[in-house]
């Protein structure tokens, strides 16, 4: 018979035994001895116990990878889903745990994720924001949702709608007009609504008629219009509305009205018969609309009709970029009209889809640059804030972008709030490299957790050099961006671009043809002056 193995205790078996003592020792070690045989039979996470059986000290993690059901359906026990949905426009990957990253406000809206169809783009320059809202653009134009930028100063998204077979309109001093007064598609229509219907539109189109004529004004001012002057132009654009027919009005039309002692104006301004009265009170409204006539600072760019018309089946941009960046003033006018007539056009293909009248579309309107408009007068957030809170009555998606939340800190707390308020409403949040300071306006509108504080203040990191090459390394944040969505953890992802996409991506081209001339000239330099042996290039 073989003999029985013996049995070795560790230190801490030997202490229990000594614990032990008559017949329970027997009765222990016996027991100890069925425990360890059975531990034997047992594999356990890292293999099986005992010498040579081969038991792994250390087990790596696997690599985690997902797919559909249809993809990996061998491994389907084995598979875990991502922590956020796959709904919408793929953005990129998951910073910490490596799954797909998607979402958009359009999707995420159809899908009850956000309860609106919004989003609001935080970021410092040249850390990906553009980029970000491109690749947006790109998928929801394939998915059949058309983009329309309402106002392109650099250009970023000019060679995106081109490449999509857009309608890029180029606005400017010397370029085509934009006018204010334009009624948009659906005027020619109304007679072909229910009588309901008719009405509301109408209502709607004047109303955005008066918003924008009265912005444009109070920018080209410099103040605010006074009760009277609010009024008179109500009632003027009413009475050219009734008046002209065969065309569109024009800013000088509202003028040679005023100027003409209209009766209706006349009782309004309640001058008694007195022109002298009547030119007091209504001098500082005819001097702005001289302004904004052909013979003032900006020329005929508001004062004739629209040169070309918005086409509502394709992609749109308004390339403004023309426009110096000196002139914040003109800058922020043309972004406000182009603004109000993208968002007017949208209203009227909507009314239109439902009347039976056209193909029912889907947009995105997309409002790049805020800070300048608001920068050149804080009265226009008067202005967004009645254009935001039409997304979701006419069905349409909205992206805003700025730099920072100081862009929406304007001269009084009203003001100021409302302009967060447009942060705050917004469906989704995403926020790109932000300095420190930053963090308490942030949180003034949605909580924030210090990690996540951390990580958007570290993508804000500056540009670091390579000592070893002397190049500058891609800064820290690029492409790096926090999707938040209400109080809920932000989802950190890095943006991933495809090579197709990199060509309308290119916003540093300008730059990039300069460096190229510097190392040319450089180059002829030391042709035609060669350095002398022994001598130090610095």
């Amino acid at each position: 018979m073989a003999p029985k193995a013996s049995l070795t205790l560790s230190k801490e078996d030997a202490r229990a035994l000594e614990r032990n003592h008559g017949n329970k020792k027997t009765s222990w070690l016996v027991r100890l001895r069925e425990k360890r045989e059975a531990a034997r039979l047992d594999a356990g996470a890292r293999g099986y116990a005992g010498p040579g059986a081969g038991r792994a000290v250390g087990v790596e993690p696997s690599v985690e990878v997902m797919g559909t059901s249809v993809q990996v359906c061998g491994f389907w026990p084995f598979v875990t889903g991502s922590a956020t949905p796959v709904v919408g426009v793929p953005l990129g990957i998951h910073l910490t745990r490596g799954f797909p990253v998607c979402g958009d406000p359009i999707h995420y809206f159809l899908a009850n994720l956000i309860s609106n169809p919004s989003m609001f783009v935080l970021g410092r320059p040249g850390l990906g924001k553009s980029s970000l809202t491109r690749r947006i653009e790109t998928v929801l134009e394939a998915y059949g949702v058309l983009p329309m930028v309402l106002g392109d100063l650099k250009p970023d998204h000019v060679d995106l709608v081109r490449a999509q077979g857009g309608q890029v309109i180029a606005v400017g001093p010397g370029r085509n007009a934009v006018n204010p007064l334009d009624r948009g598609p659906l005027y020619p229509l109304l007679d072909q609504l229910p009588d309901d219907e008719a009405a509301r539109a109408h209502s709607d189109l004047r109303a955005f008629q008066v918003a924008t004529v009265t912005g444009l004004l109070q920018q080209a001012a410099g103040r605010s219009l006074d009760a009277l002057e609010s009024t008179i132009v109500s009632v003027g654009l009413r009475v050219l509305d009734e008046t002209i027919k065969d065309r569109d009005p024009v800013l000088p039309d509202l003028l040679e009205l005023i100027e003409a002692h209209h009766e209706t104006i006349s009782r309004i301004v309640q001058d008694h018969g007195d022109k002298a009265v009547y030119s007091s009170r209504t001098r500082g409204l005819t001097d702005v609309l001289r302004k904004l006539g052909a013979d003032g600072p900006y020329g005929d760019l508001f004062a004739r009709p629209t040169t070309v018309a918005i086409k509502l089946d394709r992609p749109v941009a308004f390339d403004l970029s023309s426009i110096e960046d000196g002139d914040a003033a003109l800058q922020a006018a043309v972004q406000q009209v182009c603004w109000a007539y993208g968002s007017s056009a949208v209203s009227a293909a909507k009314r239109l889809a439902a009347a039976g009248l056209e193909k029912e579309r889907h947009y995105v309107l997309v409002m790049d640059e805020m800070w300048r408009m608001l920068r050149a007068d804080p009265r226009l957030v008067h202005f967004i804030d009645s254009l935001t809170r039409l997304n979701r009555t006419m069905g349409v998606g909205q992206i805003m972008i700025t730099h920072t939340m100081n862009d929406l800190k304007l001269p009084n707390t009203e003001l100021t709030q409302m302009a967060w308020g447009f942060v705050e409403r917004a469906g989704m949040v995403m926020l790109g490299g932000l300095a420190e300071g930053e963090m308490g306006n942030l949180e003034t509108v949605f909580s924030l957790s210090e990690t996540e504080k951390a990580m958007i203040t570290d993508w804000s990191s500056e540009v670091t050099i390579n000592p070893e090459t002397g190049q500058a390394a891609a800064p820290p944040g690029l492409g790096c961006f926090l999707m938040k969505i209400g109080k809920k953890p932000g989802t950190p992802f890095r943006m991933v671009m495809t090579d197709l996409e990199r060509d309308v991506n290119d916003t540093n081209r300008s730059w990039k043809q300069m460096s190229a001339e510097v190392a040319e000239r450089r180059r002829r330099m030391v042709e035609d002056n060669p350095i002398e042996e022994g001598m130090e290039v610095i």
